[in-house]
């Protein structure tokens, strides 16, 4: 509970600090209280604790999905100011909203009472609205904040639909009550329909398959650091709320439920791979290639008592992977008018170091030793085949190959190609942030028992 205040009261304090003309400041004042707020968060690492009638709960897992977001936001602040150079007045805002992000993402993962659950889930997205649409003379900037804001209307529509039903067939917004309730077995099935509209809501927000159209406009219209949230620390603190939703309120996720989760998670790593392979822009292919990501993700389901870990070292080395690659395109498109791959032709004899942490993360997102995202793979199937459902691991198998194919299209054009600009020297925090973030990644893969059994 203190961390989420500590977060509010941080994004005030970035908020005021314009009104005295400190702009200078924010930036380095918000990285320090982020780094104390993380201290403050790993200080409730192994204690369990309710407040205000259950509405927050602090627990392991609540605490590591925490400490990734603040680490995922300490970056993607550190950003902002080359990013947003050219709105040197604007600063105060961008930040204080990527705060209020943050606090959203909290609660969605400290939550007792789907009350908070919703207001988190909320808070979240309109910062997200607000951070697609944060060009209002691009025309894609607006374009990309009108379907993201339309859309996701809808799916928060679902999902107060869907527990709307929940809450009529439990009498409660408490998850711990709900849980006894279906353990009961004395609810009306109106309630399995509430499920299955949270999960419609909560599938779209992570951008799984059949939900996923809004994904690719979005991300190629909004602002590249956006983008970047979205992907990173918005798609993961969804599924990682998605997870805690579910294990909470059921005892046994019916038979029926996984298969609806199974063509979901089949759905989203292939079309998401198929589709990432014709695409010539950066960030559609990025977008296309968290869609798959999502479908990996969506297989915890099938082991939920043993996944919770494996779901947070997949969560992280995918974000930490993503950072860096933003990092970089944030770079490269900085002279340039998309994200196209051409821009990126040549970019390994022009700056090497950051093709090079780009490599790195596009290898560890198709699941390359030595990097996390091959362990988080490695880990997951093994789980999966402890469940019997050796299908599905067989599909993901072939999806990973699939995804080497659009990941080295771009890796070539940045070591085979000619240069299509000049050597540029690049931002000292985008290089901080590229190499902090791969050297994370990789540290994850060398030592991948310090992330996975943080929840045992």
């Amino acid at each position: 509970m203190n961390t989420l205040i500590a977060i509010a009261g941080l994004g005030i304090v970035c908020l005021v600090a314009e009104i005295f003309n400190l702009r200078k400041a924010i930036v380095p004042v918000t990285i320090i209280g982020l780094l104390g707020i993380f201290g403050l968060n790993w200080a409730d690492y192994g204690t369990t604790a309710t407040f205000y009638n259950n509405m927050v709960v602090i627990d392991k897992y609540g605490v590591s999905f925490s400490a990734l977001f603040i680490l995922l936001t300490i970056f993607l602040v550190a950003l902002s100011p080359d990013f947003h150079k050219e709105h040197k007045t604007k600063i105060s805002d961008f930040v204080a909203i990527k705060l209020f992000l943050l606090a959203g993402a909290v609660a969605m993962v400290n939550f007792g009472n789907l009350a908070m659950f919703f207001l988190g889930i909320e808070i979240l997205s309109i910062s997200l609205y607000v951070l697609a649409a944060s060009q209002p003379k691009d025309v894609k900037s607006n374009e990309a904040g009108m379907k993201y804001f339309l859309m996701g209307a809808f799916a928060s529509g679902i999902l107060l639909f869907g527990i709307a039903l929940i809450y009529g067939a439990t009498g409660t917004f408490d998850i711990a009550l709900i849980f006894e309730a279906v353990v009961s077995q004395n609810i009306p099935q109106w309630f399995f329909i509430g499920i299955v509209l949270l999960t419609i809501g909560l599938l779209f927000k992570i951008a799984a398959v059949p939900f996923h159209f809004w994904a690719p406009d979005v991300y190629e219209g909004s602002p590249a650091l956006s983008t970047a949230t979205m992907s990173t620390l918005a798609k993961v603190a969804a599924m990682a709320a998605f997870f805690k939703l579910m294990r909470s309120m059921n005892q046994e996720v019916p038979g029926t439920y996984m298969t609806i989760i199974s063509i979901a998670a089949i759905l989203s790593m292939t079309v998401g791979n198929l589709m990432a392979l014709r695409q010539d822009n950066v960030k559609r292919m990025l977008a296309f290639s968290g869609i798959s990501h999502a479908g990996f993700m969506l297989m915890v389901f099938f082991n939920p008592p043993l996944t919770s870990g494996i779901l947070l070292y997949y969560a992280a080395a995918y974000a930490f992977a993503g950072i860096a690659a933003f990092a970089v395109i944030l770079f490269v498109a900085e002279k340039s008018e998309n994200e196209h791959i051409y821009n990126f032709n040549g970019l390994g004899k022009t700056n090497p170091l950051m093709a090079a942490v780009l490599t790195c993360s596009l290898l560890s997102m198709a699941g390359i030793p030595i990097f996390s995202g091959f362990f988080a793979k490695m880990f997951l199937f093994e789980k999966v085949l402890a469940t019997g459902h050796v299908a599905i691991v067989i599909v993901a198998v072939i999806n990973s190959i699939i995804s080497v194919g659009y990941y080295f299209k771009l890796i070539l054009a940045m070591y085979g190609k000619e240069a299509t600009g000049e050597k540029r020297n690049v931002p000292v925090m985008y290089s901080i942030v590229a190499v902090l973030a791969i050297v994370l990644n990789i540290a994850m893969g060398l030592y991948p028992s310090f992330v996975a059994d943080l929840m045992r």
